[in-house]
């Protein structure tokens, strides 16, 4: 039982680090009609950065905001001269472009940082495990990144929903040249909601870093998740995001525990040691063509 709660709290934790790649990369795709597949560089610069700025600055949450706000820097900086030229292209054009980003942030990260993962050590602060009660030891660092993401998520929320930036945002993913007609400056807006998404990219590569490794090439794995999160939650939705990452993370990280612990029923444990994680993996994808075969536009899309 307490193997089951562990990998829930696992699971919560996961999907909320996707939601903050996700909820950047739907409002992308959403607002812009941009396919982005630079997305996951971004979270492997927040990550980067965070780990380079730890020891100089001798605090993992000031490496943290410097990494928020230099990534929010860069992708703005890469939405003005490199991405705005391709609004007006085909999806093909812009899959491809986004790709070649990937290769030019992937060696230019090689070349500042080296080819060798980083070590991001967690903070001295959250470093135990934290008694929850009927014999359960969870880590306090897991415990923070859940109440961070939620946190964030709450707060992304209340600036769509409830601020004029958010209606404009709101206004652009639902119909973009009806929001243009009414004065919205949609150069302006692309730009902040880009710089919004490669924020929240720096949170999740930030705290991340210090669970999974901090290498070049982190983002594409985590990036094909995030996109499926995005088709399952409903493009440019939010409350589709967080809905999608949730599932994911639950599906993903419980399927890990649970079926190989099932298949061990069936066949030997080398065999059910080997099939389970794939089977899990598997289940991701079965919940995505569910969804779809249900609700085709995704559970809250916001063209819906």
């Amino acid at each position: 039982m307490s193997a089951v709660i562990e990998s829930a709290l696992n699971g919560i934790q996961f999907g909320l680090m996707l939601f903050l790649l996700a909820a950047g990369l739907t409002l992308v795709f959403g607002i812009m009609d941009m396919i982005n597949l630079a997305h996951g560089s971004l979270y492997m610069f927040g990550a980067y950065l965070t780990a380079a700025l730890v020891e100089p600055t001798g605090s993992f949450l000031l490496a943290m905001l410097v990494a928020m706000l230099a990534t929010a820097a860069i992708g703005m900086l890469l939405e003005m001269t490199v991405l705005r030229t391709l609004y007006q292209r085909d999806h093909l054009s812009q899959v491809l472009a986004t790709f070649a980003l990937i290769l030019i942030g992937n060696e230019a990260v090689r070349m500042i940082w080296g080819p060798q993962p980083r070590r991001l050590a967690l903070p001295e602060l959250f470093s135990g495990p934290v008694d929850l009660g009927a014999g359960i030891q969870y880590p306090s660092y897991r415990l923070l990144v859940i109440a961070v993401g939620l946190a964030v998520a709450l707060l992304l929320y209340l600036v769509v929903a409830r601020t004029r930036v958010g209606m404009w945002v709101r206004a652009g993913a639902s119909n973009r040249e009806m929001a243009t007609v009414m004065g919205v400056d949609i150069k302006r807006l692309f730009t902040l909601v880009f710089g919004l998404g490669a924020l929240l990219c720096a949170v999740a590569g930030a705290l991340l870093g210090p669970l999974l490794s901090v290498q070049v090439g982190m983002g594409e794995s985590i990036l094909i998740l995030a996109f499926v999160v995005v088709v399952i939650g409903g493009i440019g939705s939010i409350r589709g995001a967080l809905a999608g990452s949730l599932m994911v993370g639950m599906v993903d990280t419980v399927g890990r525990t649970l079926v190989p612990d099932a298949l061990g029923t069936v066949f030997s444990p080398s065999v059910a040691s080997n099939l389970g994680p794939t089977l899990a993996s598997i289940l991701i994808y079965v919940l995505m063509a569910a969804v779809l075969f249900w609700k085709p536009q995704g559970l809250f899309p916001a063209r819906g």
